[in-house]
């Protein structure tokens, strides 16, 4: 299994770092977070997803955009940064904004935020059921033709909303929810229609979200994989879902930098094809 995976015209590193847990409600200190950050490119790491929305609320909007853009000061090389925009923070809950307007005034704000001009990887973060789809891709269109972002992709996106999208732009990546609880993406073709399209798939959540990791070791073909290769659980699922498509980037959520780096070693671990069906069918996909 090779170590690296295509976005784009380029060829990253197999795992991604989802920063969401580093400014969202229970996150660590931010020299912890900065050192997370730090342990993700030391482990070889290339691409860090964030969003404006990742805050702990309303005021904070942009907080993990700046964060990271303080962490890759001076490291900044070779590192490709997705933010994502249309999702917004109404006090601490969650709301949604696909209005072509307001995508344009987020992507100035995480353009300021990220200390950069032009946004590597920008994704449509959750569509909006009060906005055509369409208008709101076509916002994103105008942002690249502009300039301001390198590539386009979309996030929480069905196979019809991206044929949709790719209608009326080149996308590089769609960035759905996808963990052995969570095998939505394989039953209904979003991971076949990605892979078939030649986008990278940017599994968010791979380990089961905030506080969620250590429950893949209660997965038993899961935890015999780990004892039969003397690594984490969390590697083994990250490695069944590389397995699963040539085209999946996983992009684990860390607070910590123990956990981003276990989690990259995952490219070294090679499940047999009996392994892979097996964790797929205590995951229920056939």
């Amino acid at each position: 299994m090779t170590t690296t995976r295509t976005l784009g015209d380029a060829q990253v590193f197999a795992i991604g770092l989802g920063a969401m847990p580093l400014s969202v409600e229970g996150r660590p200190d931010e020299g912890q977070a900065i050192r997370t950050i730090h342990a993700a490119l030391d482990a070889g790491v290339e691409l860090i997803d964030t969003a404006d929305a990742y805050a702990s609320n309303q005021s904070e909007v942009g907080h993990n955009e700046r964060l990271i853009a303080k962490s890759l000061r001076g490291r900044r090389d070779g590192v490709i940064v997705a933010t994502k925009g249309g999702h917004v923070r109404n006090g601490r809950a969650w709301g949604l904004d696909g209005r072509p307007e307001h995508i344009r005034a987020a992507c100035e704000a995480s353009l300021a935020a990220l200390e950069t001009d032009v946004i590597d990887l920008y994704q449509f973060h959750r569509p909006d059921p009060k906005v055509p789809y369409a208008e709101s891709i076509g916002a994103f269109k105008e942002l690249q033709d502009e300039g301001k972002v390198r590539w386009l992709g979309v996030s929480n996106a069905s196979v019809e909303q991206l044929d949709e999208a790719l209608g009326i732009v080149d996308l590089v990546s769609v960035q759905n929810q996808l963990a052995l609880d969570f095998t939505v993406p394989v039953e209904q073709g979003e991971l076949a229609a990605a892979t078939e399209r030649g986008l990278a798939f940017l599994p968010w959540s791979p380990l089961g979200g905030i506080g969620k990791a250590g429950a893949n070791g209660d997965v038993s073909p899961v935890k015999q994989t780990a004892e039969r290769h003397d690594t984490s659980p969390q590697q083994v699922v990250l490695a069944w879902l590389l397995a699963l498509s040539p085209t999946v980037i996983p992009i684990p959520g860390s607070s910590r930098p123990e956990t981003i780096a276990d989690s990259a070693r995952a490219v070294e671990l090679l499940l047999t094809d009996d392994e892979v069906r097996e964790i797929s069918a205590g995951a229920g996909v056939a």
